[in-house]
């Protein structure tokens, strides 16, 4: 698609002076710095090959990414490869078919010896400049999107970066000097000659070697010379040591470089099962050695250590501030995750808390604990969440419990014990046999595990496994007990009513009633009781019999509701939870735009729940960035929810406490929400998505149902074994309360200038 350059440009010009002239009053009123880096400053980001975590590395479209999206020092990172004409460009890999089109340009593949090792591939050192003008980049991680390749992204010299983009810092990666040595291409005298045209804020190299030859001539300039580490056992082919080695002489590696760049593991080792060590001694070591430390190996859309919960922010934060040290800059695939690290979530006090939005769990905080067990809870109240919820099932004796799923399969290790027999299919339930709550009794189902839920596991990404059998299941009553006197509201989801009532003879409806009658929450205001349900018979009989807030939840992907459907909830119900796909519909995952539910709800003075929330990226829109707080940014900002429903409310409450949404108009750019079909839009018509009709409109037919079937044999009892009463309880009490925030976005006309 074309590129409107000059404009792009002028915007970038523009968003730099502001951004310079707001850092300028802010630090003019810096009296000390909180940063344990090396110069006390605030750490760097780095982008490599621009934002290649979406277009194809070193592309224009990344770096122009990279640019709007990060802080406005953000360093440009180039891989330099030399073509067989001595012109130096930006490739992420010295095999040029891993991440372009030339296997379709050229047939004949070469073999080198690379590092002792042979390689087959197409190299830049055996095709000039010229002859890669009809060879375009490519996205080389496979599981990442490849629907822009059909922009036909050209490759670009040092100088294009350079002058095209005029980024606030380039940095030079020379990785192989050794090969091109070998092939009489001298990389020594090309970084000397681009240096003399442009300026280079940073040149790395795994090489010795490479790095004492330029010393000399860069020893007065403002660039510095950067030693980058390899794995810990492989060979620096000058001294013939291991990395490891030289990273316990890091004297000498001060003769010949004033910073060094190692992987994150050098830093924070993660062990076999993806669980942190104890932090290493070499960013203090380095700092004493007078040595500035840049980590690298960052991106989103990996395995994180799971003392992270899928959480990248909180992954940078541990480089950063953790109160003992802070690297100095930090290398990603993902500029604006870093970026917002440091400029938004390190630092905070301690007191700070926003208001909104709401924050709901999900089966307590169910991304790092089995849902509904007691440490599931805790978690979510030790992580600030407002709302804990409780999905309530029922036993064969009655007794109404707190799990996620009526089938007991879901959630526990059931299959694995005697109880398998039990086995059943209720189709008005489920289509698939299953082993339901109302199979065992409240005694039986104590003697089970509870079993962490995987929901990507398709993926290959897991939850957190060795507490995957943790915890215990509550019963409601426990769970109200857990809650009372805290400062936090509750939340009963109940389904399945119809059924338990018709065909079991049991009453969720008054089990929950008279659970909270006896837990003391009818006769309080200090904690505000939410009863959800997707069914509209459910909430009328609440309303008949209590003050509690009311939401309706629409289990369905719906883009619009008619007013019919609006007045008839309105009738029961004070709030609405609605899916995200219903706010942002996607397309293989990108988003196609956005709908005017929220707004057209709120209106008519309904509160908005959002769900489900989750940190694992696969769950996210690529729009999104493999981010979940860009994704919670986005609905907060752009579609004004009033509130999230999610699986990790310690990431939703971090979100909502970080500084930069208290600057109002001088927040920084990235803290915006995305505008919805931006990226869809940069891609070309080969390589766009099938079509998909669009989500149904609800009607006042999809939310009308019949009133729920008296009881005439009532057996529910509250979570220690004794029946419930049948008999109408006292209203209780509940109050409502609702906010509103404002749609912007600006990313989607910067996107359709690139």
């Amino acid at each position: 698609m074309p590129v409107s350059r000059s404009l792009f440009l002028l915007f970038l010009l523009h968003l730099a002076v502001l951004v310079v002239a707001r850092r300028s009053i802010a630090s003019s009123e810096k009296i000390t710095s909180p940063w344990q880096t090396l110069s006390g400053n605030a750490p760097l980001v780095i982008a490599k090959g621009g934002f290649s975590g979406i277009f194809p590395d070193s592309s224009y479209h990344a770096y122009a990414l990279a640019l709007i999206t990060s802080l406005p020092n953000v360093v440009l990172w180039c891989d330099v490869q030399l073509t067989k004409d001595g012109d130096g460009i930006c490739f992420p890999y010295l095999n040029l078919g891993n991440s372009s089109s030339i296997s379709y340009v050229f047939n004949d593949t070469k073999m080198y010896r690379v590092n002792g090792q042979l390689m087959e591939g197409f190299f830049s050192v055996d095709f000039t400049l010229d002859d890669l003008t009809n060879v375009y980049l490519t996205q080389g991680i496979y599981s990442r999107a490849n629907k822009f390749d059909g922009n036909m992204f050209k490759i670009l010299t040092v100088e294009d970066v350079a002058k095209q983009l005029k980024p606030p810092g380039l940095w030079l990666n020379i990785q192989h000097d050794a090969f091109f040595t070998q092939h009489n291409l001298s990389m020594r005298s090309f970084v000397l000659s681009v240096s003399r045209r442009v300026i280079v804020s940073y040149i790395s190299s795994p090489e010795v070697a490479f790095l004492r030859s330029i010393t000399a001539r860069f020893k007065q300039s403002t660039t510095k010379l950067v030693f980058r580490f390899l794995r810990a056992d492989d060979i620096e082919p000058t001294t013939n040591q291991t990395y490891d080695s030289i990273l316990k002489n890091l004297t000498f590696v001060k003769t010949f470089a004033s910073a060094i760049l190692v992987p994150k593991n050098y830093i924070w080792p993660v062990n076999t099962d993806l669980y942190l060590q104890p932090h290493t001694s070499v960013v203090l070591n380095a700092h004493r050695e007078g040595l500035e430390v840049f980590a690298s190996d960052f991106a989103n859309d990996v395995p994180l250590s799971y003392n992270y919960s899928y959480d990248p922010i909180k992954e940078c934060l541990s480089f950063i501030d953790n109160g003992k040290f802070s690297v100095d800059g930090i290398l990603s695939d993902f500029p604006i995750t870093p970026s917002e690290a440091i400029d938004c979530f390190a630092h905070l006090s301690t007191n700070s808390s926003g208001k909104a939005p709401l924050v709901i769990s999900h089966n307590g905080a169910s991304g790092i604990y089995p849902s509904s067990t007691d440490i599931a809870y805790k978690q979510a109240f030790d992580d600030g969440a407002d709302v804990i919820d409780c999905a309530v099932q029922m036993t064969q004796d009655g007794v109404s419990i707190c799990l996620g799923s009526i089938n007991l399969m879901d959630g526990t290790n059931v299959v694995q014990t005697d109880f398998n027999s039990r086995s059943t299919t209720i189709r008005q339930i489920q289509p698939i046999p299953g082993i339901f709550t109302f199979n065992l009794t409240w005694e039986e189902i104590k003697t089970l595990k509870p079993v962490i839920s995987n929901p990507s596991r398709d993926f290959a990404l897991y939850r957190n496994p060795a507490y995957k059998y943790a915890g215990s299941i509550f019963s409601l009553k426990d769970f109200l007990a857990f809650a009372k006197d805290k400062p936090l509201s509750v939340l009963i989801s109940i389904e399945n009513a119809a059924y338990l009532a018709e065909s079991l003879g049991l009453s969720v409806t008054n089990a929950v009633i008279d659970a909270l009658n006896q837990s003391g929450y009818n006769n309080q205001t200090n904690q505000k009781v939410m009863i959800q349900s997707s069914n509209r018979s459910v909430l009328i009989k609440f309303k008949e019999k209590t003050n509690y807030q009311l939401v309706y939840k629409i289990d369905e992907d719906i883009r619009d509701a008619d007013d019919s459907s609006i007045k008839d909830i309105k009738q029961f119900a004070h709030s609405v939870a609605i899916t995200k796909e219903s706010v942002f519909p996607t397309n293989q995952l990108f988003l196609t735009g956005a709908t005017n539910i929220v707004s057209k709800l709120q209106s008519s003075n309904l509160t908005v729940y959002v769900y489900l929330f989750r940190n694992e990226f696969v769950s996210q829109a690529w729009d999104f960035f493999s981010d979940p707080v860009v994704e919670i940014n986005s609905f907060v900002m752009g579609a004004g929810i009033d509130g999230i429903i999610t699986d990790f409310p310690g990431t939703a409450t971090a979100y909502r406490n970080n500084k930069c949404l208290k600057m109002g108009k001088n927040k920084p750019y990235y803290m915006n929400p995305v505008e919805p079909g931006a990226l869809m839009q940069v891609i070309t018509a080969e390589f766009l998505p099938p079509a998909e009709s669009p989500n149904p409109v609800l009607t006042e037919s999809d939310v009308a149902e019949p009133p729920l079937a008296s009881i005439t044999k009532n057996i529910t009892t509250t979570g220690n074994g004794t029946v419930a009463s049948p008999e109408t309880s006292p209203k209780s009490s509940g109050h409502l309360q609702s906010t509103a925030c404002v749609f912007l976005s600006s990313l989607g006309m910067l996107l359709l200038l690139l």
